[in-house]
């Protein structure tokens, strides 16, 4: 059974740790180690906050879509994390790379991931980013708008054809939170079914020269638990390449059906389960096909959360407990600068006390940040031991995804660390972000 396979259980102990990395270990001392690597050990070495993650965790989640997508294109959504040492595991798992900047696909490049198994997404793409994709050779262009269509043929090279799709709007709501919902005609991305945007886009793509249109893209939104979405996506994008065949006699050989699988933050929430996801997205697919006279298209996926999410940990060290009315606050040393998605999403999550025992009774608290910003909340209403105070360490699971990615330089705190742990050895990845590092950027008067 793959760890994506794993039942969900349900408990209400705080000493769960089913939504943290396979690898982890808790020890009568109250601390916890992830891949051989103790925590309490990571925080003194390495300082807090620190994001650790489990490579092992990482590299058995791509296989895990592999084995159950073995004909299609799993490529990763860097957007969720990306660093040198991410792209090369990616790589090596036989993985490709979804990329939405010129930044991200350079550093992916200099790292040595091939570029033609690379793809560039964005609802608005700068002509540097074009540019850089072109340069480097990218294989899959996702196009967004139909003034990106003129702008990208104006570019591309005479002598060369630069692959492309179109990512459509399907009409499928789905998604844990409105602003993550991109399946809708109410949001930026995309060109709808609906409008015959979409189509205007192919037609367009169509009478360029030097553009390949070789199929369509859909992301129906993020966190998302069941599989019925994604059938009912297939089902009209299958319809749309039945009606691009009929109209323009061209039968695309791709369809892209995005990512957006949910993982568990705290114990006892769902998370989507690949396999069962494979086999309806397939059966849809090939039934659907069959009813339109089309060839199976080449599906490609784009999971990025589900893969680095689960693999990591954030590590806090508490900084003040304060009673204010019927309210405990813990405050830690980190906040919505390297964690924003709590403000932005209401996202919650289960911390948990480690390097020593709790010698008193569970009560409600809410862990905040250490910035001058009232939603500066990490995880509202939690369960922690009633003898929490300043010096202990709090350990935040489910961490890997959309955190540091996501972080940002509010009150000059300087970003954490990454490190990866994998059996029992600990290594940086990306080293904190200093006082230097932020003040070179200041030129001054």
């Amino acid at each position: 059974m793959s760890i994506l396979d794993a039942p969900v259980v349900h408990v209400t102990d705080t000493g769960d740790l089913s939504v943290w990395p396979r690898s982890a270990r808790p020890s009568p001392s109250g601390d916890v180690t992830v891949g051989g690597v103790s925590l309490t050990e990571a925080a003194d070495r390495f300082g807090t906050p620190v994001y650790v993650l489990d490579e092992r965790e990482i590299r058995e989640r791509c296989r895990s879509y592999r084995t159950a997508f073995p004909d299609a294109d799993v490529v990763y959504a860097a957007k969720a994390f990306l660093c040198r040492a991410m792209a090369h595991w990616v790589r090596e798992e036989g993985l490709g790379l979804d990329v939405c900047s010129a930044g991200e696909l350079a550093l992916a490049v200099t790292s040595g991931f091939p570029p033609e198994r690379i793809v560039l997404h964005g609802n608005a793409k700068s002509p540097e980013d074009l540019r850089t994709a072109l340069r480097l050779g990218v294989g899959r262009i996702v196009v967004d708008s139909t003034s990106e269509i003129a702008r990208l043929a104006a570019i591309t090279p005479a002598d060369s054809r630069q692959k492309v799709m179109v990512r459509v709007v399907p009409g499928v709501a789905a998604g844990a939170h409105v602003k993550v919902r991109t399946g809708t005609d109410d949001q930026k991305f995309g060109l709808s079914i609906t409008d015959g945007s979409a189509q205007h886009a192919v037609a367009r793509i169509l009478d360029q020269p030097h553009l390949e249109l070789v199929g369509l893209h859909c992301h129906i939104g993020s966190q998302i638990a069941t599989t019925k979405p994604y059938v009912a996506a297939v089902r009209r994008m299958v319809g749309l390449l039945a009606r691009i065949r009929d109209q323009h006699g061209v039968t695309l050989p791709q369809l892209d059906i995005g990512g957006g699988h949910a993982i568990a933050y705290r114990p006892g929430e769902e998370h989507l389960d690949v396999s069962v996801l494979a086999g309806r997205v397939r059966a849809e697919l090939e039934d659907g096909c069959a009813r339109t006279g089309l060839p199976v298209p080449r599906l490609t996926l784009e999971p990025g959360r589900a893969i680095v999410g689960p693999a990591g940990v954030a590590v806090y060290r508490v900084l003040a407990v304060k009673r204010t009315g019927d309210r405990t606050f813990v405050a830690v040393d980190g906040g919505m600068s390297d964690n924003p998605r709590p403000a932005l999403y209401g996202v919650r999550y289960a911390p948990r006390l480690i390097g020593r025992p709790a010698t008193a009774p569970p009560r409600t608290v809410t862990v905040v940040g250490r910035h001058c910003e009232a939603g500066d909340v990490l995880a509202d209403e939690v369960a922690l031991p009633g003898d929490v105070r300043p010096g202990d360490l709090l350990a935040v699971p489910a961490a890997g995804a959309y955190h540091l990615s996501m972080a940002s330089g509010y009150n000059l705190v300087g970003r954490p660390p990454v490190v990866a742990v994998a059996d029992g050895i600990a290594r940086v990845l990306v080293r904190r972000e200093s006082l230097d590092d932020m003040s070179r950027r200041d030129i001054g008067l």
